[in-house]
């Protein structure tokens, strides 16, 4: 089969789909709008399409003028960037794709539904809103990106069920892939005697590095600890914000087991994980992580925020804790209950690498599609036998 993705970037998050599709013989074409700086292209090279000159110059003075004290304003484009149509139209056409894929109801993503719905090319929507989600809003803003987005949509994202909420007929619930990579009896544990706990996340202030270092800060005298903090720096807000996080490790006299690192390539991350012994991703606004779900294929137990959107991954008591969000209280008590059973540690880790083998292999994404493009296809046909 033919696999179209367009996409704002080629996540991390999409390595092991990519690698599933290749390997199986389908044939992947990835449009992005944009390259990150740390990205890995070994299964997939994406065609970094870009915007429109028109948008180009709406993106520049949104950014570089009237918000340009602002570090939220670079994802506007996300949402408002449109594609050059002509470019777009004539890659979709040669590609001839069996099915598409667009990331998000965006300006983007309805140019290229409105492309693939005309060449007659079946379209799923790929977001991270949860499964369990209020009803849509019924403003004509709102109807009419609807109405100018895919009607199925997938979602690596579960939600939590309460009043209000609801499951939607066309939503599938398709979760992120990881491929296992060390089982619990390939690896060792507490290298040097220590107890190494990593985190990743870009360096930003809703990724809660500084708390992270103040429990960890507040735990090494009861604990051989060793913590190391990998994240992208690529702008200059997130230069400063990693400044802040060094300052604070310096004057807290925390460079002997804190190591703080930054834009650390793909390749290397593999061993990185491997050399941990706990994973921690402490972020608030965290839409959906896949980086749990890779830390738990290397036998690690994972502790998280409850707010972040695949917190469903870490299994509370099972895979790892999730702690409330923003609760730094919370987070060290359940860090402190992680670190002080060494067995249950070595267990949860090994429950983790289970739920990947048994839960997010390739086959339940491809299976997830399938099932979508079967149900659009019985939807077709039963339209025109009415």
């Amino acid at each position: 089969m033919r696999f179209l993705y367009v996409a704002p970037r080629y996540h991390t998050n999409q390595m092991s789909i990519m690698k599933g599709l290749i390997e199986q013989g389908h044939e992947v074409c990835f449009i992005s709008h944009y390259k990150a700086a740390i990205e890995d292209y070994s299964y997939v090279q994406p065609i970094v399409l870009g915007y429109s000159p028109l948008y180009q110059l709406i993106d520049f003075l949104y950014v570089k003028v009237i918000h340009r004290k602002n570090p939220t304003a670079i994802v506007f484009k996300i949402q408002h960037g449109f594609p050059p149509m002509h470019k777009l139209k004539k890659l979709v056409k040669n590609f001839k794709p069996d099915v598409v894929i667009l990331r998000e109801k965006s300006m983007y993503s309805m140019a290229a539904y409105y492309i693939c719905k005309k060449a007659g090319f079946p379209c799923i929507l790929y977001n991270q809103n949860p499964m369990w989600s209020e009803p849509e809003k019924t403003d004509f803003a709102h109807r009419m990106v609807s109405k100018l987005s895919p009607k199925m949509r997938m979602t690596p994202v579960m939600g939590i069920q309460k009043p209000g909420t609801s499951m939607k007929e066309n939503d599938f619930f398709i979760p992120f892939v990881a491929e296992p990579q060390k089982a619990p009896e390939e690896r060792t544990y507490f290298a040097d005697g220590k107890i190494h706990i990593l985190c990743i996340g870009k360096y930003e202030i809703r990724k809660h590095h500084l708390m992270l270092l103040e429990v960890v800060k507040n735990l090494k005298e009861k604990y051989p600890l060793q913590l190391t903090l990998i994240g992208e720096a690529t702008n200059h807000f997130q230069k400063e914000y990693l400044a802040q996080v060094e300052v604070y490790v310096k004057e807290h006299h925390m460079e002997a087991y804190v190591d703080v690192k930054r834009n650390v390539p793909r390749k290397e991350m593999d061993h990185e994980y491997t050399k941990a012994d706990v994973y921690v991703i402490p972020s608030t606004k965290e839409m959906a992580s896949v980086s749990q779900l890779e830390a738990m294929s290397f036998a690690l137990p994972v502790i998280c925020s409850d707010s972040n959107g695949t917190a469903c991954y870490v299994e509370d008591g099972i895979t790892g804790y999730q702690f409330k969000d923003c609760d730094q209280a919370d987070l060290e008590k359940k860090l402190d209950k992680l670190l002080e059973d060494r067995e249950k540690l070595l267990s949860m880790g090994a429950a983790g690498y289970r739920a990947v083998v048994e839960k997010y292999g390739f086959k339940r994404y491809f299976d997830g599609v399938m099932e979508i493009l079967e149900k659009m296809n019985d939807g077709e046909t039963k339209s025109r036998v009415d």
